[in-house]
């Protein structure tokens, strides 16, 4: 089995790396002062794209991205543009509701935002997790069992929606990150990201975006880390492509 395999390289690697673990930590807080905080996206947590008058519901849950870091307000952000594109796919207008907090794993996110979540039913949800489980040095038998704790959750109280998940970062074009962590985050998210590939794959209308190969790094980062409100557009158009050119809604 694959997670196996997967559980136990991140067990070996973390016996290796534990002699340096001082070291590495002092490197991360020390990124993580340089690179400072910034604020969420402003304004309001709800809005509407495209046309029409009866609207499609889409909920926006998970982490730094979903609270929109790098954007002036939620339209600029994850949230707005996804839906903006949703928009486009479906031909009918998109109302999208954010719950968002930065530092969030998917644990976090079951004990945290899952209970603020408004008693109503969507129509589609964009989960975006992966860059703290990262960051956090979640295993690969905890970010599955988390993960798919949660979008058992959410399938729960929505029963027909469509639920889209947001790629693992890309660590490796950080220009924010300094080796050996960027090296060390990189091996870890590449190994969450081929492990959600796999437990999503026989999931009903659970669609996950694979770390994309031509990566647009070019305006993508606000602060080497998040996105900018370029980086936003950029991300929400290529996993609306990907989306529509793999799966079958």
């Amino acid at each position: 089995m694959n997670l196996t395999v997967w559980q136990a390289k991140y067990l070996m690697t973390a016996a290796l790396i534990l002699p340096v673990s001082p070291l590495l930590f002092l490197q991360g807080q020390y990124t993580r002062r340089k690179v400072g905080l910034l604020p969420d996206a402003a304004g309001g947590t709800s809005g509407i794209a495209g046309n029409g008058d009866v609207p499609a519901k889409l909920l926006a849950i998970g982490e730094s991205t979903v609270a929109g870091l790098g954007a002036r307000t939620h339209e600029l952000a994850l949230a707005g543009r996804f839906a903006e594109q949703l928009s486009g796919k479906i031909g009918r207008a998109v109302s999208w509701h954010v719950i968002g907090r930065n530092g969030v794993t998917a644990k976090r996110t079951i004990d945290e935002l899952v209970p603020m979540i408004p008693d109503e039913t969507f129509d589609y949800i964009l989960v975006g997790l992966g860059g703290n489980d990262v960051m956090k040095l979640s295993s690969p038998r905890k970010w599955r069992r988390d993960m798919i704790r949660l979008l058992g959750i959410l399938r729960e109280r929505n029963p027909d929606a469509v639920i889209f998940i947001t790629n693992c970062p890309m660590i490796k074009y950080s220009p924010a990150l300094p080796h050996p962590i960027k090296f060390l985050l990189w091996e870890l998210s590449k190994m969450h990201d081929a492990n959600i590939r796999e437990f999503t794959s026989e999931m009903d209308r659970v669609f996950y975006y694979h770390q994309p190969t031509g990566f647009r790094v070019d305006g993508f980062f606000a602060d080497g880390i998040h996105p900018s409100e370029q980086g936003y557009a950029d991300w929400s158009e290529a996993m609306m492509k990907f989306f529509e050119k793999n799966y079958r809604w």
